[in-house]
Protein backbone atom coordinates (compact mmCIF):
# COMPACT_ATOMS: atom_id res chain seq x y z
CA UNK A 1 0.00 0.00 0.00
CA UNK A 2 1.23 3.41 -0.91
CA UNK A 3 0.82 4.59 3.16
CA UNK A 4 3.43 1.74 3.97
CA UNK A 5 5.60 2.58 1.30
CA UNK A 6 6.20 6.35 1.82
CA UNK A 7 6.36 5.34 5.86
CA UNK A 8 9.17 2.40 4.94
CA UNK A 9 10.89 5.21 3.03
CA UNK A 10 10.68 7.73 5.83
CA UNK A 11 12.07 5.37 8.85
CA UNK A 12 14.95 4.55 6.59
CA UNK A 13 15.95 8.24 5.94
CA UNK A 14 15.27 9.16 9.91
CA UNK A 15 18.36 10.53 10.99
CA UNK A 16 19.11 10.73 15.27
CA UNK A 17 17.40 13.60 16.81
CA UNK A 18 16.92 15.39 19.71
CA UNK A 19 13.94 13.78 20.89
CA UNK A 20 14.21 10.53 19.48
CA UNK A 21 16.01 7.72 20.07
CA UNK A 22 19.75 7.64 20.65
CA UNK A 23 20.20 4.55 19.27
CA UNK A 24 17.79 4.35 16.43
CA UNK A 25 17.06 0.30 15.39
CA UNK A 26 18.11 0.00 11.77
CA UNK A 27 14.64 0.16 9.93
CA UNK A 28 13.58 -3.38 7.93
CA UNK A 29 11.70 -5.13 5.55
CA UNK A 30 9.45 -5.70 8.10
CA UNK A 31 8.96 -2.95 9.99
CA UNK A 32 5.71 -1.94 7.72
CA UNK A 33 4.00 -4.92 9.79
CA UNK A 34 3.86 -2.24 12.65
CA UNK A 35 0.74 -0.75 10.44
CA UNK A 36 -2.76 -1.39 9.92
CA UNK A 37 -3.44 1.15 7.80
CA UNK A 38 -4.32 5.18 8.39
CA UNK A 39 -5.93 7.24 10.22
CA UNK A 40 -6.54 10.01 7.74
CA UNK A 41 -5.55 13.65 8.29
CA UNK A 42 -3.95 16.68 6.93
CA UNK A 43 -1.34 17.35 5.40
CA UNK A 44 -0.59 13.80 6.21
CA UNK A 45 -2.41 10.80 7.08
CA UNK A 46 -1.52 9.01 10.58
CA UNK A 47 -0.17 5.40 10.17
CA UNK A 48 -2.39 3.35 12.69
CA UNK A 49 -0.30 1.15 14.65
CA UNK A 50 -1.07 -2.60 15.25
CA UNK A 51 -1.37 -2.92 18.63
CA UNK A 52 -1.17 -7.09 18.65
CA UNK A 53 2.28 -5.95 18.59
CA UNK A 54 3.00 -3.95 21.99
CA UNK A 55 2.19 -4.82 25.63
CA UNK A 56 -1.76 -4.34 26.25
CA UNK A 57 -0.76 -2.23 29.29
CA UNK A 58 0.06 0.49 27.25
CA UNK A 59 -3.21 0.78 25.38
CA UNK A 60 -4.70 3.97 25.87
CA UNK A 61 -7.69 3.65 28.45
CA UNK A 62 -9.48 5.02 30.94
CA UNK A 63 -8.30 4.26 34.67
CA UNK A 64 -8.90 5.07 38.47
CA UNK A 65 -6.72 7.68 39.28
CA UNK A 66 -6.27 8.94 42.92
CA UNK A 67 -3.28 11.90 42.21
CA UNK A 68 -3.54 14.98 44.02
CA UNK A 69 -3.61 17.08 40.28
CA UNK A 70 -6.84 18.88 38.94
CA UNK A 71 -9.04 17.25 36.22
CA UNK A 72 -7.89 18.53 32.93
CA UNK A 73 -3.73 18.09 34.37
CA UNK A 74 -1.33 15.96 32.49
CA UNK A 75 0.79 13.95 34.86
CA UNK A 76 3.72 12.06 33.04
CA UNK A 77 5.26 9.05 35.30
CA UNK A 78 8.61 8.72 33.67
CA UNK A 79 9.24 5.54 35.96
CA UNK A 80 5.85 3.78 34.77
CA UNK A 81 6.17 5.40 31.24
CA UNK A 82 3.15 6.48 31.43
CA UNK A 83 0.94 9.92 31.03
CA UNK A 84 -2.05 10.16 32.44
CA UNK A 85 -4.75 12.89 31.68
CA UNK A 86 -6.96 14.06 35.04
CA UNK A 87 -10.14 13.26 34.45
CA UNK A 88 -13.26 14.38 37.33
CA UNK A 89 -14.42 11.67 39.31
CA UNK A 90 -11.39 10.03 40.20
CA UNK A 91 -10.50 9.02 36.36
CA UNK A 92 -7.65 9.17 33.88
CA UNK A 93 -6.93 8.73 30.31
CA UNK A 94 -4.00 6.92 30.38
CA UNK A 95 -1.33 6.29 27.36
CA UNK A 96 2.10 4.41 26.96
CA UNK A 97 4.73 6.85 26.40
CA UNK A 98 9.14 6.80 25.59
CA UNK A 99 10.30 8.89 27.55
CA UNK A 100 14.42 9.80 27.69
CA UNK A 101 17.49 7.66 28.52
CA UNK A 102 19.62 8.42 32.08
CA UNK A 103 20.79 11.32 31.83
CA UNK A 104 18.72 12.94 29.40
CA UNK A 105 15.15 12.42 31.11
CA UNK A 106 13.69 16.00 32.53
CA UNK A 107 11.27 16.44 35.81
CA UNK A 108 9.33 19.20 36.68
CA UNK A 109 5.95 21.75 36.24
CA UNK A 110 5.50 22.98 33.10
CA UNK A 111 2.73 24.49 30.95
CA UNK A 112 1.38 23.68 27.50
CA UNK A 113 3.11 26.71 25.56
CA UNK A 114 1.75 25.81 22.07
CA UNK A 115 0.34 23.00 20.38
CA UNK A 116 1.40 22.06 16.89
CA UNK A 117 0.07 20.06 13.73
CA UNK A 118 2.70 18.00 12.12
CA UNK A 119 5.43 20.30 12.69
CA UNK A 120 8.76 21.14 11.90
CA UNK A 121 11.99 20.33 13.84
CA UNK A 122 15.15 21.99 14.60
CA UNK A 123 17.92 20.15 17.11
CA UNK A 124 18.75 21.66 20.25
CA UNK A 125 22.58 23.40 20.36
CA UNK A 126 23.19 20.54 22.75
CA UNK A 127 22.45 17.75 20.04
CA UNK A 128 24.46 19.30 17.61
CA UNK A 129 27.06 19.71 20.09
CA UNK A 130 26.93 15.93 20.69
CA UNK A 131 26.14 15.09 17.05
CA UNK A 132 27.54 17.83 14.79
CA UNK A 133 26.16 16.12 11.57
CA UNK A 134 22.14 16.32 12.23
CA UNK A 135 20.33 18.54 9.55
CA UNK A 136 19.22 21.95 11.05
CA UNK A 137 16.07 21.53 10.25
CA UNK A 138 13.60 19.02 8.71
CA UNK A 139 9.77 19.63 7.85
CA UNK A 140 7.14 17.80 8.46
CA UNK A 141 6.24 14.68 7.53
CA UNK A 142 6.45 10.74 8.04
CA UNK A 143 10.29 10.78 8.78
CA UNK A 144 9.83 13.84 11.28
CA UNK A 145 11.31 13.51 14.54
CA UNK A 146 8.10 15.38 16.56
CA UNK A 147 5.41 13.28 14.50
CA UNK A 148 2.21 14.18 13.86
CA UNK A 149 1.65 16.75 16.94
CA UNK A 150 3.81 18.15 19.60
CA UNK A 151 2.83 19.96 22.79
CA UNK A 152 5.81 22.62 23.46
CA UNK A 153 6.24 22.53 27.30
CA UNK A 154 6.92 25.92 28.78
CA UNK A 155 7.86 27.66 31.86
CA UNK A 156 7.72 30.75 33.27
CA UNK A 157 6.27 31.88 29.22
CA UNK A 158 10.39 30.45 28.22
CA UNK A 159 10.04 27.13 26.18
CA UNK A 160 12.02 24.43 28.17
CA UNK A 161 12.90 22.66 25.12
CA UNK A 162 10.83 19.19 26.07
CA UNK A 163 7.80 18.05 24.40
CA UNK A 164 5.19 15.65 24.43
CA UNK A 165 5.43 14.61 20.83
CA UNK A 166 4.30 11.96 18.18
CA UNK A 167 6.87 9.11 17.07
CA UNK A 168 7.41 6.73 13.73
CA UNK A 169 9.19 4.47 16.38
CA UNK A 170 6.73 2.42 17.67
CA UNK A 171 8.79 -0.38 19.45
CA UNK A 172 10.14 2.63 21.40
CA UNK A 173 6.62 3.29 23.67
CA UNK A 174 7.63 1.95 27.11
CA UNK A 175 11.24 2.46 26.88
CA UNK A 176 13.88 4.89 28.09
CA UNK A 177 15.54 5.72 24.94
CA UNK A 178 14.83 9.42 24.00
CA UNK A 179 17.21 11.93 24.06
CA UNK A 180 14.27 13.68 26.84
CA UNK A 181 11.27 14.68 25.17
CA UNK A 182 7.77 12.18 26.06
CA UNK A 183 6.90 10.40 22.98
CA UNK A 184 3.70 8.66 21.94
CA UNK A 185 1.80 6.55 19.38
CA UNK A 186 0.91 9.13 16.72
CA UNK A 187 -2.61 7.89 16.75
CA UNK A 188 -2.10 9.05 20.58
CA UNK A 189 -0.72 12.21 20.40
CA UNK A 190 -3.52 13.07 18.29
CA UNK A 191 -6.00 12.06 20.63
CA UNK A 192 -4.26 13.98 23.55
CA UNK A 193 -3.96 17.18 21.47
CA UNK A 194 -7.75 17.42 20.74
CA UNK A 195 -8.24 17.23 24.41
CA UNK A 196 -6.05 19.67 26.01
CA UNK A 197 -5.57 23.39 25.62
CA UNK A 198 -2.50 25.57 25.44
CA UNK A 199 -1.91 26.40 29.03
CA UNK A 200 -2.52 22.99 30.79
CA UNK A 201 -0.45 22.00 33.69
CA UNK A 202 2.18 19.36 32.86
CA UNK A 203 3.50 17.35 35.39
CA UNK A 204 6.42 15.14 34.80
CA UNK A 205 7.44 13.06 37.74
CA UNK A 206 10.53 10.75 38.80
CA UNK A 207 10.48 8.48 41.33
CA UNK A 208 7.75 9.57 42.95
CA UNK A 209 7.92 13.62 42.89
CA UNK A 210 8.31 16.60 40.08
CA UNK A 211 9.81 18.72 42.09
CA UNK A 212 13.18 19.76 41.42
Amino acid sequence: MMIRRLLIAALLSVPLAACQTAQQPVATADDDNWYVGSIPDQPHNIPLVDRRKMDPKYARQTVEYKGPEKPGSIVVDIDERMLYLVQPEGKAIRYGVGVGKQGFSWRGVASVGRKGVWPAWSPTKTMVGIKPDLPRYMEAGLDNPLGARALYLHQNGADTLFRIHGTNEPWSIGEQVSSGCVRMLNEDVADLYERVPVGTTVYVKRNGRYRV
